[in-house]
């Protein structure tokens, strides 16, 4: 299954990645728009919360992007 999807992934473009990150972006202010404990959840959390997770989770790509 594994070996199905990396040969799938292959597959894909820039232009499909970045469509894909703006479907999830998308959805997402879709949830929080019609779901007000999701909304209410944003606003509650520290903004410096969301930066570090973006840190966190962009380390990897970003590293294999521009590293040897």
């Amino acid at each position: 299954m594994i070996k199905e999807m990396n040969k799938n992934m292959k597959k894909l473009d820039v232009w499909d990645m970045a469509l894909t990150k703006l479907t999830v972006a998308g959805f997402v202010l879709f949830v929080i728009t019609i779901w007000p404990a999701a909304m209410d959840w944003v606003h509650s959390v520290n903004p410096w919360w969301f930066f570090v997770a973006a840190v966190v989770f962009g380390f990897r790509p970003t590293l294999r992007f521009y590293g040897k």
